[in-house]
């Protein structure tokens, strides 16, 4: 049995379509769906049914699928363990993670990390919603909310505070009562990928959002701009200098993040060096997340 023909099989098994697979592998769909089918003729049986969702596992698609990860593990602790031949770590690690955490805490320091390791190549997907560990999409994921299965290894990153902010010249935002009479700013409640980004809803009031982004970034500009007020992270907006906290005491959000990987990968010498890194990242910011009161 031909291990690349394994390996594409099981990057069909994550991805769910031949298109996917393809991307995650940087190889041409017609060559996976080719492999694919190579390894039924070996095989003798029929390992995906082809439906409009894509691609489904059969019975006997499923058992090899489990035969394929421990070989998958063997090979990851046989080739990647402790580094390179020269002992140096190199390879790549692609990291999935929120958006304002990716910009506003990896992004700016990142260079460190680089500078100590250039034989490591980094993939930073900070955007809206999460690759996933188990499915081998990311190495390593920086999530809002702890996964509830999986074969992963998950611990708390860190906590972190949000609050109300607009504008520093703004003088009219003196109670929760007022609220109701100005614009909020927040994320489009229907592409909302986590419910810990539901931030209104903590807050007295029934408020809603009148103006709405999936980034938040943008939310950021927004409020800059004076075009609302929101609720954004303290780790973000306390340190930018055209923002201000309003009613710190009577909004006072908490949530965390939750590192997250496959615990097949917690041996490989380049995932440990960057989870040392960002875990002293995060102790050095501490006080960024608690935010300013």
């Amino acid at each position: 049995m031909n291990w690349d023909d394994l390996r594409i099989f099981l990057a069909v098994a994550r991805q769910g379509t031949l298109a996917q697979a393809a991307a995650r592998l940087a190889i041409d769909p017609t060559t996976v769906a080719r492999r694919v089918q190579r390894l039924e003729s070996s095989l003798g049986a029929t390992l995906f049914e082809h439906t409009p969702l894509g691609h489904v596992l059969t019975t006997r698609g499923t058992a090899l699928l489990d035969q394929a990860q421990m070989m998958e593990e063997a090979m990851v602790a046989a080739t990647e363990r402790g580094g390179s031949a020269k002992g140096i770590a190199d390879g790549t690690i692609r990291v999935s993670v929120s958006e304002g955490f990716g910009s506003g805490i990896i992004a700016p320091n990142l260079a460190d990390f680089s500078n100590a390791h250039p034989g490591i190549v980094i993939e930073l997907v900070a955007s809206t919603g999460f690759l996933n560990p188990s499915r081998r999409e990311a190495d390593i994921a920086i999530m809002l909310a702890r996964p509830k299965r999986g074969p992963l290894i998950v611990r708390k990153l860190t906590d972190y505070g949000l609050g109300l902010y607009g504008r520093r010249d703004r003088t009219d935002i003196s109670s929760l009562s007022v609220l109701s009479e100005h614009r909020m700013i927040g994320y489009v409640p229907d592409l909302i990928y986590s419910p810990e980004l539901r931030y209104l809803d903590d807050v007295p009031g029934n408020l809603s959002a009148s103006l709405t982004s999936t980034s938040v970034n943008a939310q950021v500009q927004l409020v800059r701009s004076g075009a609302g007020i929101g609720i954004l992270p303290c780790f973000i907006a306390d340190h930018d200098p055209a923002l201000q906290r309003f009613l710190s005491e009577e909004i006072d959000i908490r949530r965390a993040f939750w590192l997250v990987i496959h615990r097949d990968m917690r041996g490989i010498a380049r995932i440990r060096l960057f989870i040392d890194w960002l875990d002293e990242l995060v102790a050095k910011l501490r006080p960024l997340f608690i935010g300013l009161r």
